[in-house]
């Protein structure tokens, strides 16, 4: 198979200050700020329905739509990252995120909340994942897993800091006022910290910042990589997806459900919030550690490992009954599937190189996203059906056995040993 060609690498001398670091400080801020607000949209819930009297299903719907537009826009931001570099595609996606929550403060009709939320708040969420992630795992090698979990972790910050911010503007000012401040706190915040994103050392013939405990052979060959139509030829790649869509299946539909779920069981709404409270506090945790331990133990082995507990406590979660029993899932499910969502482009590095990650990286999230769509619709309808979440579980727990089988069978796309950690020398 063809593989692009690189830039030639040029040795430099380690420098005493890592501009590196700055950028991953940048990419964190952007995440908290941009999915925090993206995953605030259930605080705005009950405010929109009680104004416009709106069928639940229909307000949700909008959320629906959203994660698909980003899923598939990921792969364009991606892609236009990989090309330009991901300061101007991430100022532009600020501004337009920024911009959505604006224009929803004015919507009095079900169509405006689809398009200002649906397609203009989600258009600017595509450009605060992939390009950002990309530009982080070109920046580094040694630790890149660590620095990787460091910004991913910025969505568990997000999910547990931004509600509590909107509810209480929310309770103070009204809905509307609230998304006019999100709005421009948003838009200027993430503009700014995008300011100081800079196109990575390979994509200006250097090597990274942590070149001096690797050798200039092993990088270039990373640097190469294949294109994502290089890449959509492989085994490895419909694996990785499919692997994805299974986490984005799972993955969505506890956080639309579990709340309702622990109610049905009779447990007090705030109890049940609580749940989702620590699935993000763990998340943070999460991705840092997933992250740093794949630079020890290798990316095949973490993503087996985290696999197995998300599967184990999928399936724990057909017993738990008693209020403790759900908080002990949240726990290690919001360790698990934070190490899932680090691993994402570590995995996608290794397999494919470094030459067209941003798309590649927008094409498993688009996966993802996918897949989280579906499961979230999907546990409403059964649960419709058979007044439980009985059956929508155990789906989410199968659906975890299918990815921790497609972990263990990955493969280098180059030759058929096991799948190794191509950042250690050799």
């Amino acid at each position: 198979m063809a593989r692009q060609e690189g830039l030639p690498l040029t040795e430099s001398k380690k420098p005493r200050f890592v501009y590196g670091y700055i950028v991953v400080f940048a990419a964190f801020i952007m995440i908290v700020l941009a999915w925090g607000t993206f995953f605030s949209f259930g605080i705005f819930f009950n405010p929109l329905l009680i104004e416009f009297g709106w069928t639940r299903a229909v307000t949700s719907g909008a959320f629906t739509l959203a994660s698909l537009i980003l899923g598939f826009l990921s792969i364009v931001t991606g892609r236009l990252s990989d090309r330009f570099g991901s300061r101007i595609v991430a100022t532009i996606c600020g501004f337009i995120l920024g911009l959505g929550f604006i224009l929803m403060s004015q919507i009095s009709a079900i169509w405006q909340l689809y398009l200002f939320y649906g397609v203009i708040v989600a258009t600017g969420i595509a450009g605060c994942w992939a390009p950002l992630i990309a530009t982080v795992a070109r920046l580094f090698v040694n630790r890149r897993g660590l620095m990787i979990g460091i910004v991913t972790s910025g969505v568990g910050l997000g999910t547990v800091i931004i509600p509590l911010v909107a509810a209480r503007l929310i309770s103070s000012h009204g809905w509307r006022t609230s998304y006019i401040i999100l709005g421009i706190i948003v838009l200027v915040l993430i503009i700014s910290a995008a300011q100081f994103l800079r196109r990575a050392p390979r994509q200006i013939g250097q090597l990274p910042y942590d070149e001096n405990e690797i050798k200039q052979e092993s990088l270039a060959s990373e640097a190469r990589g294949f294109s994502l139509v290089e890449a959509s030829h492989t085994r490895q790649f419909w694996m990785s997806c499919v692997m994805y869509f299974c986490f984005g299946f799972f993955s969505h539909t506890i956080t639309v459900h579990i709340v309702p779920h622990a109610t049905e069981l009779g447990i007090p709404p705030i109890s049940a919030a609580n749940i989702l409270a620590i699935i993000g506090g763990l998340g943070f945790i999460g991705r840092i550690i997933v992250g740093s331990a794949s630079d020890r133990i290798g990316i095949k082995s973490s993503l087996i490992f985290v696999f197995i507990l998300v599967s184990a406590v999928l399936f724990w979660l057909q017993l738990a009954e008693e209020l403790w029993m759900l908080y002990l899932f949240a726990v290690i499910y919001g360790f698990t599937c934070a190490g899932l969502s680090a691993l994402q482009s570590l995995m996608a590095a290794e397999l494919f190189g470094l030459g067209s990650l941003g798309i590649i990286v927008g094409s498993l999230t688009f996966s993802f996203t996918t897949g989280g769509a579906i499961g979230a619709l999907l546990a409403g309808h059964i649960f419709d059906i058979t007044e439980s979440y009985y059956i929508a579980f155990l789906v989410c727990a199968i659906l975890s056995i299918v990815g921790f089988m497609l972990a263990l069978f990955l493969r280098p796309v180059s030759n058929g040993g096991e799948m190794n950690d191509s950042r250690r020398s050799p």
